[in-house]
């Protein structure tokens, strides 16, 4: 395998316009639990290994149980997620997916009911920033450090 860019290195202005986004996402009053399941759900729709491993060990470090992110591929069979986090990740399912059919009138009504419009506004935009991570580190082959 031949080494892929690095952003940092090829274009630091696109990481830094990348991170400013993230320091918005960072001070946003979205609970943090539901950020990480929105990171780890869309990584593992797009299959990013590397960004599923920094979100898992993210999601135990803020005491996500374990149970609950075994079960997050199966987000819908499980009784483990409240109404909120299944709205949640149903959102991210639909915004990750956008080709397939777009985010449905029926998810951004339960959305916008549960979440209100600041807190809809914010998770929209978490879906689309992790996506945009999938995308970079899928493309480039990123790697996460391998276990012991």
């Amino acid at each position: 395998m031949t080494n892929r860019i690095d952003i940092s290195q090829t274009q630091p202005a696109a990481l830094a316009a990348m991170m400013s986004v993230e320091h918005y996402l960072a001070e946003t009053t979205l609970p943090t639990e539901l950020k990480e399941l929105i990171k780890i759900r869309a990584s593992m729709i797009n299959q990013c290994a590397y960004c599923i491993q920094i979100h898992t060990e993210m999601a135990l470090k803020i005491g996500i149980p374990q149970q609950k992110l075994f079960a997050v591929s199966a987000w819908k069979e499980s009784p483990l997620f409240n109404c909120i986090e299944r709205t949640v990740l149903a959102l991210t399912d639909e915004i990750t997916h956008v080709s397939h059919a777009g985010l449905s009138d029926s998810t951004y009504q339960k959305s916008l009911e549960l979440l209100g419009e600041e807190k809809l506004t914010q998770a929209m935009m978490q879906v689309i920033m992790i996506n945009a991570w999938n995308r970079f580190a899928v493309a480039t082959k990123m790697k996460h450090q391998e276990a012991d």
